[in-house]
């Protein structure tokens, strides 16, 4: 099977439709279950300040009709600030947190059900970490997928990460749970 194009686009206000879409009990069952919808409004709000206040950035996932064009998409970027054409199939992106003593981000991916196998997540998380080693103010991007998330474990490796080894993770705040540790180094070369 060959990997769909998609191309990341900063989040905007649109995004809260998305937002709502990803948050299902099937999407977010290794993270605690669903949000309500405050908790939504206070996490879409979290996004659109991201770039703002320097903590990190979120993206909308876009697939790209596949009419064969050569746009400059097949990596998942978005470096020409021009608008794609295409359906939101997802979100990816990172911000800021504490991590042993240490300020590092931490990144999220997630697609929809009728998107998933097809390397969307590994192909816009890819395109996300390019853009973080651009912008991102610290050295140390972490994902922490929870063990018994195969699928998201298996995007880190695709696209990079290094497995530290598992940890207790606390997400949502009150719930822990055992994960992966995965982390690229920003300021490492490709």
């Amino acid at each position: 099977m060959t990997t769909a194009r998609v191309r990341i686009e900063p989040w905007t206000d649109a995004d809260l439709a998305l937002l709502r879409r990803v948050n299902t009990p099937e999407m977010k069952k290794h993270v605690g279950g669903p949000e309500t919808e405050e908790q939504l409004l206070v996490r879409h709000g979290r996004y659109l300040d991201f770039v703002p206040s320097g903590l990190g950035c979120m993206y909308r996932i876009v697939l790209l009709p596949d009419n064969g064009a050569d746009d400059g998409a097949v990596d998942g970027s978005a470096a020409d600030g021009g608008a794609a054409t295409g359906e939101a199939v997802g979100t990816v992106g990172y911000g800021t947190r504490t991590w042993e003593g240490e300020t590092v981000h931490e990144m999220g991916w997630n697609v929809l059900p009728g998107h998933q196998g097809r390397g969307i997540a590994v192909t816009a998380t890819r395109a996300a970490v390019a853009a973080a080693r651009r912008e991102a103010a610290h050295r140390y991007l972490h994902a922490f997928p929870s063990v018994d998330n195969p699928a998201s474990n298996a995007v880190c490796a695709k696209a990079g990460f290094t497995l530290l080894g598992e940890t207790e993770f606390e997400f949502p705040p009150g719930r822990f749970m055992r994960s992966h540790n995965w982390r690229v180094d920003l300021r490492a070369s490709d």
